[in-house]
């Protein structure tokens, strides 16, 4: 069976409608805890479900509707309260809890809200799992209603001790003393969190949209609007800024100088840096096709190789397992780090980063060599996805557009995996060479396939 609910970062939409509306959410934890209860993990028992959410004004009803589910099959509940996503898969994986809810949209607007399930081992489940999991939310048949409703505990030190390993996870020798950081919170998961963290490590912090009130998550702020961010870093003089999404999985820096510094940047300078310690695992760094082809120029220069992967933090987190990485990510800010996380972590990467800067100078020119390469996305919406290799005018201006390209451009074909979408990516040393091959190519597709 194809999965009806769970998408590539969990269940997705708008409270109160299907599939968060109470019926289907108390489904969703009432399944979950048959599941475990079923496939009961070594150290596990009793049953015990650790829930964590953003600042989403949604946020505490549907924890409630996914808590009286878990307390019908007998799970016991401890929620986390307000914790970002890595928090609560940290906690999960080194607090013995059986599984994880996560309750967050990450970097969506407030009225959309999400539920993310997390495995023991502190990654998602597996897609034989989730589709298990499906099997019983749709049939209906799983749920047992509590009479009363469910007991949620609260314990204060779970969000102790993740800040603890955050605090643990610094590059050694680095002193954040008079360590100027503005951290940009998006009203989300990580408001109060990455303050104290950066306090707690002696830096000078200066918080921006840091107040969530509910609907004001990602509101012109945070990784996908980090020009607020940068501003402030020039107007208060920081050594280095960080704009976190609202579950605080991504982040994206500014340079003492303004320079925005994305995830290509942070695996360049991460990479070179743990090649150099030594604590690199093999030559190869795992991104995605959307990474800049800089990034790979870059790491060639330094002796290091960049693997690329389909977009998405599961085939980044798969391909690293599979080869042995242990730093990844995507363009994003969604890095990978392994040997201290299981999942993306934000302020873990903000961590690294400021302890860089601490050790090496500014953040400008341990990326300065980073050329990036103009670099365009066309979407053209389409009325059927057959296999791209099969359209001929299609196959016919890509072959001529890499062999004009050689090894001074990329071009990316691809389907959206959501929307009836196929995109277009072009890169090359040369703006009008992007946009030459960009429209030929969207023109090519909107004749043979074009909706």
């Amino acid at each position: 069976m194809s999965k009806q609910l769970f998408g590539t970062d969990g269940i997705r939409g708008v409270p109160g409608e299907y599939p968060l509306d109470d019926a289907t959410l108390e489904r969703v934890g009432a399944a979950l805890g048959k599941y475990l209860a079923a496939h009961p993990s070594p150290g596990a028992m009793p049953v015990r479900v650790l829930v964590g959410r953003d600042t989403r004004e949604s946020g505490p009803h549907i924890e409630e509707c996914i808590a009286r589910g878990l307390a019908a099959s007998r799970a016991e509940v401890i929620s986390a309260g307000v914790l970002t996503t890595p928090g609560v898969a940290w906690l999960v994986r080194n607090e013995g809890f059986a599984a994880g809810v996560v309750i967050s949209a990450s970097h969506n607007p407030y009225h959309d809200n999400g539920v993310k399930l997390i495995s023991s081992t502190g990654m998602k489940f597996s897609d034989a799992a989730e589709a298990e999991i499906e099997r019983d939310i749709v049939s209906r048949s799983v749920l047992k209603r509590a009479a009363a409703p469910p007991r949620i505990r609260t314990d204060a030190k779970l969000e102790e001790d993740y800040l603890a390993s955050l605090c643990s996870d610094a590059l050694p020798g680095a002193k954040f003393d008079g360590l100027k950081i503005v951290l940009d919170s998006a009203n989300g998961a990580s408001s109060a969190l990455a303050s104290r963290l950066f306090q707690s490590l002696g830096a000078d912090v200066v918080a921006i949209n840091a107040r969530p009130n509910g609907r004001n998550i990602n509101a012109g702020s945070g990784s996908l609007h980090p020009e607020g961010m940068q501003k402030k870093v020039l107007e208060v003089g920081a050594a280095v800024g960080v704009a976190f999404d609202g579950d605080a999985d991504r982040a994206i820096f500014s340079a003492a100088s303004g320079r925005l510094v994305d995830g290509d940047g942070v695996l360049l300078a991460m990479g070179r840096y743990m090649k150099a310690a030594g604590t690199l695992k093999g030559t190869t760094i795992v991104g995605t096709t959307m990474a800049n082809l800089g990034l790979e120029r870059a790491l060639e220069k330094s002796g290091l190789k960049l693997a690329r992967v389909a977009v998405g933090d599961r085939y980044v987190l798969e391909e690293m397992q599979r080869i042995g990485a242990n730093l990844g990510g995507e363009q994003s800010g969604h890095i990978l780090f392994l040997d201290d996380a299981t999942t993306g972590d934000g302020m873990l990467t903000a961590v690294k980063i400021a302890s860089l800067v601490a050790l090496n100078g500014p953040l400008e020119s341990l990326v300065a060599d980073l050329k990036i390469f103009p670099q365009t996305i066309v979407n053209v919406r389409v009325r059927s996805k057959p296999a791209l290799d099969t359209l001929p005018e299609v196959s016919k201006v890509l072959t001529e557009a890499e062999q004009t390209l050689g090894d001074s451009g990329r071009v990316v074909l691809r389907y959206s995996g959501t929307e009836p979408l196929a995109r277009v990516m072009v890169e090359a040393e040369r703006d009008e060479d992007v946009r030459h091959w960009s429209k030929a190519l969207a023109d090519a597709l909107h004749s043979s396939i074009g909706a």
